[in-house]
């Protein structure tokens, strides 16, 4: 922890950190326009003009529902599906004389399988409810009057309040940082819970502020804040505070957000400026994207198709019975005088046949309701949480060093895993382990650093033998010596020459001198002290970061600590030889960002001199240097930067420049008033005004971090290319690094023919000299779509020869001519003609772009997976969003449907939990609608047999729990249990993916023939037991079977047929399997049993059916056992025919394994005998 920082007279907070974080936004309003109207007045939060302005109170709810809205607002959400929406209209059609069953039957099911949706809709708002509460009842220090701090509630705090916040605790409110325990009102924030990232950032008050910063102080405090009105940008805040007569500029430098967290400083005080909904992080609560499954979508489709069947069987049911009905009554002759139709209600009227149709077309849509499966969304769900449990439990997807398992954040979409086409993945950080080790540097030319690189041994390996690495961090020089160092994070770096003091004597000390210098100083780390060991460890913005500090101080220059305006390091002195401490003032710091691609500090050494110290990208640094200083080594140092970028490092440049007093004193006062401006072009002043001062740089050398790939990466890819996946990488590395890193982790394969796109061309670059912005677009265009051309030519030209494979590699200035309308439907031709596709130099918005281009172009599920808030975009533009919990923090995690914490756990995620989750819901979704036919056909069948009179040929309950209680279960276990092939198998043989990719367990083929199944077994069931029960004495009483019998016996085989379907439809048993096959059916028994002993007023055709008439009857045995079997035949002869001449993929591997272990075995006891 740092020691407190005494103030100096005259600090001028222009001296400090001069930008937001690392990045930048450009939404700033106008001071005193639109979106800048609110004013704040600081300790008065219930004065007279602070009570005009009406803010929110501090209670954030995050719950969906209320206990007034939880009724209408769950039942709108679950009336919004049409199948639900249908069993209402038929429901409520129930409790009229047009419906064919009591209504209280048709109300229970429809209220078990809403109740049970909005149950558990409850439990999950109930838990969000639960954390509100825990979160508003947090407790925080507020001002109440006279230097007095006492605690009250979160939700308590109002706009204006002074608080107090300790070290650890999260801010209540967006604050405005007044002070701290730092007399420079400096404190450390984590902002973890807003951004994901778990590196800390420096935040300060103002100057005229820092004084308060005790509680007495705050007696006499009165000030008033004028600034933007609540918006959901993180990183900007304009206002103004006005104090003792002063107006003072506001910056986001002196925010505290809401969630984040005080770190490393004792106490903070702070105004509250945003309370409850209009804080910031609430301001981003957005919910994600809502994604849909294709077989959910498709499902949709299906259930459109059975309500157009059901309705037209009621029209044509109608239209029969509106013929019948007016020939019963014919000039006074009764055809069916039975029926009384001379006296008979509108219901049968043959005097108003038409009017009597319509009634009849009521009646039979109810009736025929029963095709649609009212319990399907309910089942598809609850299957779905159990498929999500089994990912996140699955120990193999468990990440132990840093105690994370897979988590399915979402579980709409894990039938989707199993039909990815496209991969699209970031590279650091998902394919890297985004820990940076310092492996080589360029100094003056000359090279250092012996390591080899995982890239250079895959190159080895592509050209010749393997490469031996000599000399790295792992310190094998010493390991005869019997002194193991041990590793060092960060740092993996071996080069006699200049370590232990060595570099004093190599040709150009002085400029190693000013490299290990510009390593120490040159960053916005903070330093923190163990207490016990004294041993320093740093807090950084980024891994590179980090690595560069831990190298410095491991090459002699130890950065030890960091105030408001000083940088201090322990650094080795090259005239004693011993190492001294030298403090460095810190005047300026122009951080890194995407556009600038560099970083600056302007420091003052000991002895007065003023020294600007940079790095940054090749692509910036070069085009600054001077020509009259360091030109000698350029060349060299741009031949080592080449030599790393083949290698899979990251480059950095390093230069300097020594400054004057009279230009750093205009460049001060020109950057002061750049940074005081308060409007949009603020970003662009400080942007032209950096311009001025970094230029003419003295070349040092160049740093080759190398971010490691995770392990398992390359086997990883190499399967799901077997299993006929395309594998896009989209990174922001340089082309030549991009490429190797791609055959170091096999997505580049020796053999693939590599088109590259790219705009780095001699004729490129002369127009871009020339600076017509016009004419370098213009040839740009033209150069990309030529080149486009020339790789689909190559292409369409390998057709012919199937085993020839291509790899795209696109730079960012091409990728983004090539995403342009004119073009973009080529480039994705070309693109899916490829087996790899690399996009070198991308943006985030490149990232997203590229995304949307390919889901939308291939119509087919796109993956992507990243692990950085750049990643975000992509992540939520893809049907499945992956997000690696790496260093990076948790922002992407918190945007994506399913976080891993390795990339190589995507290979089991999809071959694995994605093919049976793919297999089961297709199959359970098809199993749903072929048991629906069956009941709903037969029904039908025997309305038609009956001159379409409406009369169910079931007993009410009969018809209510079909779905609920006699048909749900043992699809419920198929999509929870069944597996075609087990974990091994599925990694075995990855092909077996391409089943759910090219959809053919829910292709329209299978559905139909599911569909006919359940019509065919329907009109077996209905005719085998009419024509056996019609002729002949039921029971030994001679009585012959009347409806209630032949409805309980159809019902009877209805429930056999759909149980023993299921049963051989399983690929695999347990025993919660068997359970609910003969558990239903013998459930059936025993409801006939109970229901049949209830008085007869409600048991009614059921009374005592099962003891009295059905059990005593060897027919009724019989026939349900003929009927049932019957009903198989024509699947189980289909599902043999195909399993023998057309198997598929699973079929085919099984007879394979069999086939082998059949010769194994063969063998074993030719050699026993042999013996």
């Amino acid at each position: 922890m740092m020691a407190r920082v005494r103030r100096r007279d005259g600090i001028e907070f222009s001296k400090l950190y001069s930008f937001v974080c690392c990045k930048v936004d450009k939404w700033r309003p106008e001071v005193g326009g639109p979106g800048f109207t609110r004013v704040v007045y600081c300790k008065e939060p219930e004065g007279s003009e602070a009570m005009m302005n009406n803010y929110p109170n501090n209670y954030v709810r995050t719950t969906k529902y209320t206990l007034v809205t939880f009724l209408p607002k769950s039942l709108f959400e679950q009336f919004r599906r049409v199948a639900n929406f249908f069993f209402l209209i038929t429901g409520t059609l129930a409790w009229t004389k047009f419906a064919p069953y009591t209504a209280v039957s048709a109300a229970i099911p429809l209220i078990v399988v809403i109740g049970a949706a909005m149950i558990k809709e409850g439990i999950e708002d109930c838990q969000r409810y639960r954390q509100d509460v825990e979160i508003n009842s947090r407790k925080v220090q507020v001002h109440v009057g006279n230097g007095n701090f006492v605690y009250t509630k979160w939700k308590n705090l109002k706009v204006g309040d002074v608080v107090k916040i300790k070290k650890d605790e999260f801010f209540p409110a967006d604050l405005l940082l007044l002070s701290s325990c730092y007399e420079d009102a400096i404190c450390y924030v984590e902002t973890m819970n807003l951004d994901g990232e778990t590196n800390l950032k420096l935040k300060q008050g103002l100057e005229v502020t820092s004084e308060f910063n005790s509680d007495d102080s705050f007696k006499q405090f009165r000030a008033i804040v004028r600034c933007e009105d609540p918006n959901a940008h993180l990183y900007s805040f304009v206002g103004t505070l006005e104090l003792e007569g002063g107006q003072y500029p506001l910056s986001a430098k002196q925010i505290l957000l809401r969630d984040s967290k005080l770190r490393n400083t004792d106490y903070v005080f702070g105004a509250v400026i945003f309370t409850g909904h209009d804080t910031k992080v609430v301001q981003n609560s957005t919910a994600p994207p809502s994604k849909r499954s294709s077989l959910e979508r498709k499902m949709d489709r299906i259930i459109y198709l059975l309500f157009l069947i059901v309705f037209s069987m009621a029209a044509i049911g109608s239209i029969f019975f509106g013929i019948w009905t007016k020939d019963d009554l014919e000039n006074g002759t009764m055809k069916r005088w039975y029926l009384r139709p001379d006296n008979s209600t509108i219901y049968f009227d043959p005097k108003r046949a038409p009017l009597a149709a319509l009634c009849h077309f009521l009646t039979t849509l109810m009736l025929y309701g029963y095709f649609i499966p009212i319990s399907l969304y309910v089942s598809i769900e609850i299957v779905k949480v159990f498929q999500s449990m089994f990912i996140n439990q699955d120990i193999h997807m468990y990440y132990e060093d840093a105690d994370r398992p897979a988590n399915a954040r979402t579980s709409n979409l894990s039938e989707e895993l199993g039909q990815v086409d496209t991969i699209l993945s970031d590279k650091t950080g998902t394919l890297t382990c985004n820990i940076m080790e310092f492996v080589k540097c360029s100094i003056a030319g000359r090279a250092y650093g012996h390591g080899v690189t995982e890239v250079e041994r895959a190159m080895a390996r592509r050209k010749g033998p393997p490469v031996q690495q000599t000399k790295a961090n792992s310190y094998d020089h010493l390991d005869n010596s019997g002194e193991a160092k041990p590793v060092i994070k960060g740092f993996n770096f071996y080069d006699e020459r200049i370590m232990n003091g060595n570099w004093v004597h190599e040709p150009r000390p002085d400029v190693i001198h000013l490299f290990l210098q510009l390593l120490a100083l040159c960053h916005t780390a903070v330093p923190d002290v163990d207490e016990n060991t004294g041993k320093i460890s740093y807090e950084t913005e980024s891994p590179d970061e980090s690595a560069f500090v831990v190298a410095a101080r491991e090459l002699g220059f130890e950065f030890c600590q960091r105030t408001q305006t000083t940088i201090s390091v322990r650094e080795l002195d090259p005239l004693s030889g011993e190492k001294i401490r030298r403090v460095y003032q810190l005047l300026n710091i122009l951080e890194f960002n995407s556009t600038r691609k560099r970083m600056s500090v302007i420091v003052r050494q000991e002895d007065g001199k003023l020294i600007l110290l940079s790095k940054g990208a090749d692509s910036v640094m070069f085009e600054r240097l001077t020509k009259k200083k360091g030109w000698d080594f350029e060349d060299a140092t741009k031949a080592h930067v080449n030599e790393y970028a083949d290698a899979g490092l990251r480059t950095l440049i390093l230069a300097y420049r020594e400054l004057d007093e009279e230009e750093y004193k205009n460049f001060n006062q020109r950057f002061n008033a750049a940074k005081n401006a308060i409007g949009a072009d603020r970003d662009d002043l400080i942007e032209e005004i950096t311009e001025t001062i970094e230029k003419d740089l003295v070349l040092l050398g160049a740093t080759a971090v190398e971010d490691k790939l995770q392990n398992g990466v390359p086997e990883c890819i190499d399967k799901l290319a077997q299993a006929g996946i395309k594998i896009w990488v989209i990174t922001g590395d340089k082309l030549e690094t991009a490429i190797n890193i791609g055959f170091a982790c096999r997505l580049l394969r020796q053999k693939m023919k590599q088109i590259i796109i790219s705009l780095e061309t001699p004729d490129i670059q002369e127009i871009e000299k020339a600076g017509d912005k016009l004419d370098i677009s213009r040839a740009s265009a033209n150069s990309v779509l030529h080149q486009i051309t020339q790789g689909w030519q190559m292409v369409d030209v390998s057709k012919e020869n199937p085993e020839e494979e291509f790899a795209l590699i696109v730079d960012g200035k091409s990728l983004t001519y090539a995403l342009g309308a004119d073009m973009k439907d080529m480039f994705l031709k070309l693109a899916l003609g490829c087996s790899s596709v690399i996009c070198c130099r991308s943006s985030p918005k490149q990232k997203a772009l590229v995304t949307r281009m390919v889901k939308l172009g291939t119509r087919k599920t796109t993956l992507a997976i990243g692990d950085g808030a750049n990643d975000v975009g992509m992540l939520q533009e893809a049907d499945i969003g992956i997000g690696i919990s790496g260093v990076e923090g948790m922002q992407a995690v918190m945007s994506s449907d399913v976080a891993i914490a390795q990339f190589c756990y995507l290979e089991r995620l999809l071959l694995v939990h994605g093919h049976w989750c793919y297999r089961r819901i297709s199959t359970m979704i098809c199993y749903f609608f072929y048991k629906n036919i069956i009941f709903g056909f037969s029904l039908f069948l025997y309305e038609m047999n009956t001159s379409f009179s409406g009369q169910p040929a079931y007993n009410d309950w009969f018809l209510s729990l079909y779905n609920v209680f006699f048909s749900s279960l043992p699809v419920i276990a198929l999509g929870v249990f069944d597996q075609d092939v087990s974990p091994k198998i599925c990694l075995k043989y990855p092909m077996l993916y391409q089943e759910g990719v090219q959809n053919v367990l829910f292709s329209w083929t299978r559905i139909l023939g599911w569909m006919f199944n359940g019509f065919s077994s329907a009109i077996m069931i209905y005719f085998l037991s009419t024509k056996a029960l019609e002729p002949q004495a039921f029971n030994a009483q001679g009585h012959t079977a009347g409806r209630d019998i032949l409805g309980a016996t159809m019902y009877t085989s209805v429930v056999w047929a759909i149980n023993l379907q299921m049963a051989i439809s399983f690929s695999y048993y347990n025993a919660i399997q068997h359970i609910c096959i003969w558990g239903t059916i013998a459930f059936w028994y025993f409801f006939m049993v109970v229901y049949g002993f209830l008085n007869p007023v409600r048991s009614t055709t059921a009374y005592k059916i099962f003891i009295e008439s059905l059990a005593p009857s060897p027919a009724f045995w019989l026939l349900t056992l003929f009927v049932s079997i019957t009903t198989l035949i024509p699947y189980f002869t289909f599902s043999a025919i195909k399993a023998k001449f057309f198997p598929m993929y699973h079929q085919w591997i099984l007879r394979q394994i069999s086939k082998e272990g059949r010769l194994a075995n063969k063998e074993n006891r030719s050699r026993d005998h042999g013996s």
